[in-house]
């Protein structure tokens, strides 16, 4: 099934915004140790994302530096959430449009209706630019701080910004 945004579509909006990135392509990566990998030199804050689900049903999406230790049984107290556990595959691609191993920020843009709350990593935020993928994790898409906060935002989120990791 296609996506319900493209990369291409996300980028265009990005720019329809006034927000610069910079993308660069490469073979898919699944996990962040293939990243570390693959990466070279590529500056900034690399980041995981987590698509987390919480005993309420409510959804979470959670972003941070890569090589944060999210313990779920600590998270949970420090962002108003109860008892973590990671979505499903079905949710992930229901509630966001996106597929395991493609979880990121720009995600976003596929949850009109607003159900998933979205959590950064405070020490993540401190790095410029941060690297996510554009929908697909066949590229990796830099874009500024305070950018990433313009965009989020301007999908209808309003991010709580949270130390932990």
């Amino acid at each position: 099934m296609p996506l319900p945004t493209s990369p291409d579509q996300l980028l265009a909006r990005l720019d329809a915004l006034g927000i610069h990135t910079t993308t660069h392509g490469h073979p898919p990566l699944h996990t962040v140790e293939e990243s570390k990998a693959l990466r070279g030199t590529l500056p900034g804050g690399h980041c995981k994302n987590l698509f987390l689900k919480d005993k309420k049903d409510q959804h979470w999406l959670v972003v941070a530096l890569e090589d944060a230790r999210i313990d779920l049984n600590r998270l949970d107290k420090a962002i108003g959430s109860a008892r973590l556990s990671f979505a499903s595959a079905e949710r992930l691609w229901r509630f966001l449009g996106i597929r395991p191993g493609s979880v990121t920020p720009f995600a976003l843009v596929n949850d009109p209706d607003l159900k998933v709350r979205v959590i950064l990593q405070k020490a993540m935020m401190e790095h410029d630019p941060l690297n996510y993928h554009p929908l697909l994790n066949d590229r990796t898409t830099a874009i500024r701080p305070d950018d990433l906060l313009r965009f989020i935002r301007a999908c209808g989120h309003e991010p709580a910004i949270v130390e932990f990791g």
